[in-house]
């Protein structure tokens, strides 16, 4: 597909133009336990998959802020589109700093979709020109409509070297996809977990964890200037995770708003509930924590825009301060939609009532390891106590 590269509006418009088919689609997607068809075929259209892709290959390497523009407003319509799609950049992101070679297979389609996880479950034992990678990784999110997977395995120990974890960047082809993702929240993701059965990785498809993230060493020559791509990954993954969770709450507050002119509150003289002063309470608090969310989510996204442009070098305080950020948007958000989740009334428990998605999902994502509130305000509490992080994961 040969797409122009569009502005940062234009891509905007082009994604706005779809979110009706996303919206339509979200309560098939959780019934199913993937995305439809039909939203990914109109998402690539977009040009969505190229936002975190090197110009040479056609990418479009669009700036954090825009990119959580159009996260946010993806997840007003799908949480589990724009979740999918968040880890869908991140794939890119991350593979855009191995060796050149891998780039060139992987982005020979720039609309090329990657998934992967975090969790270091696989193992990696080196052999003549790479690693023999075997284990099973779960919550590989959208793997059913990806290329390619990027995990992290640990290398077996070797001459008296500790093991490490280690970025392995697989073909999707030569994995076993389970089909066990049957959860209460999030479901439309398709996270299933995937198998690696003594999968042959080769050395230029593989990326050192820890260097990545804590010296930030890139293994591409063709990016190792850019500030696109020099920059701190993991404040980039805390700004469209933010994006996610902002654009549910905000979708959240706008299905409410559009509701409460429709109906009553049961079992009381309030005929329009829009003229109740409880709602007028409940409006007002639930819009100010969305506001709030949006602000923080604004400020992570500047904050790697800045990096990204060269004008700034993050400190390890600024990125520990990305994930506590991060996590505290996902409080509000919940807090936000679990206030207007409550005031939607006994109608809403219709599975077809957005909210009721909605709630679950926004719930499910605040679980995440990296973005769970309470992790990342303790993160952030050691850094202020002068206590170095307890991971490599700022």
């Amino acid at each position: 597909m040969t797409l122009q590269e569009p502005s940062n509006e234009e891509l905007r418009e082009r994604v706005a133009n779809v979110l009706g088919l996303v919206r339509d689609n979200a309560l098939r997607a959780e019934r199913e336990g993937r995305l439809t068809d039909e939203v990914v075929t109109a998402l690539n259209a977009t040009g969505l998959h190229r936002m975190n892709v090197p110009h040479r290959y056609g990418g479009y390497q669009t700036p954090a802020t825009a990119q959580v523009e159009v996260m946010a407003a993806l997840a007003g319509a799908c949480g589990s589109t724009a979740w999918v799609e968040a880890i869908h950049q991140a794939g890119s992101r991350i593979v855009s700093l191995f060796t050149d070679e891998a780039q060139d297979e992987v982005f020979a389609d720039p609309d090329v979709r990657i998934c992967g996880a975090f969790t270091t479950t696989l193992t990696a034992v080196p052999t003549g020109g790479g690693y023999v990678v075997n284990g099973r990784c779960p919550f590989n999110t959208g793997c059913r409509h990806s290329r390619w997977d990027v995990m992290i395995a640990t290398t077996a120990p070797v001459d008296g070297r500790p093991p490490e974890p280690m970025w392995v960047l697989v073909p999707l082809a030569e994995l076993e996809v389970l089909d066990d993702w049957d959860v209460t929240g999030l479901s439309g993701t398709g996270s299933n977990t995937v198998v690696a059965h003594d999968v042959f990785v080769p050395e230029h498809r593989t990326l050192h964890v820890l260097p990545t993230l804590t010296e930030g060493r890139l293994r591409s020559v063709a990016n190792a200037t850019d500030p696109f791509y020099r920059i701190a990954i993991v404040p980039l993954l805390c700004a469209t995770s933010s994006a996610t969770l902002l654009g549910m709450a905000e979708g959240a507050l706008s299905d409410f708003t559009e509701r409460m002119h429709h109906r009553g509150i049961a079992y009381t003289e309030h005929h329009a509930q829009h003229e109740a002063p409880v709602t007028h309470f409940q409006l007002a608090e639930a819009t100010m924590k969305v506001a709030c969310a949006r602000h923080l989510t604004t400020h992570i996204a500047r904050g790697v825009e800045a990096d990204e442009t060269g004008r700034t070098t993050p400190t390890m305080r600024d990125r520990v301060n990305a994930r506590a950020t991060m996590g505290y948007v996902a409080r509000l958000a919940r807090e936000a939609v679990d206030i207007v989740g409550s005031a939607s009334g006994g109608s809403s428990l219709r599975t077809t009532a957005p909210i009721q998605r909605i709630t679950r999902d926004v719930r499910a994502l605040s679980m995440h390891g990296l973005i769970a509130p309470t992790t990342n305000l303790e993160l952030l509490g050691r850094s202020l106590a002068g206590i170095a992080p307890t991971t490599p994961f700022v």
